[in-house]
């Protein structure tokens, strides 16, 4: 192979996200990996729907991972209906930047309805 190709090779960015939002909870969640030299992820996302205003939306994240690298979690909360200004407030919002070699386990439960009960580790009604 020719130089520059290995010179390519060699700046190329390893990234992995994933970014999930339920606008029925009013929640997201955002998680990204990036400049890893090695990623080993297993994340699971639930995420369900309520067809009216009194019913559960939900949106959970159970992450696992090991990584020699970066990562950026992200989660927030926000009220599922609008103001008259048309904006939507912001209850919760969490970030989390890591770097080095770690392990991430977390669990993530965001809900419209507080009646779900604690399940996780860390739980953030919506509404």
């Amino acid at each position: 192979m020719p130089s520059s190709y290995y010179e390519a090779m060699a700046k190329m960015k390893n990234e992995d996200t994933l970014c999930v939002k339920n606008y029925n909870a009013g929640a997201s969640l955002a998680e990204a990996y990036t400049d890893f030299e090695y990623l080993n992820k297993n994340t699971e996302v639930v995420s369900k729907s309520s067809e009216n205003l009194t019913g559960s939306s939900v949106l959970a994240a159970r992450i696992n991972s090991e990584v020699i690298g970066n990562a950026q979690l992200v989660w927030q909360s926000l009220i599922p209906n609008a103001d008259i200004t048309g904006r939507h407030a912001v209850l919760s919002r969490n970030e989390e930047n890591l770097t080095g070699v770690f392990s991430v386990e977390k669990f993530i439960q965001l809900s419209s309805n507080n009646t779900l009960g604690v399940s996780g580790l860390e739980w953030l009604p919506c509404s």
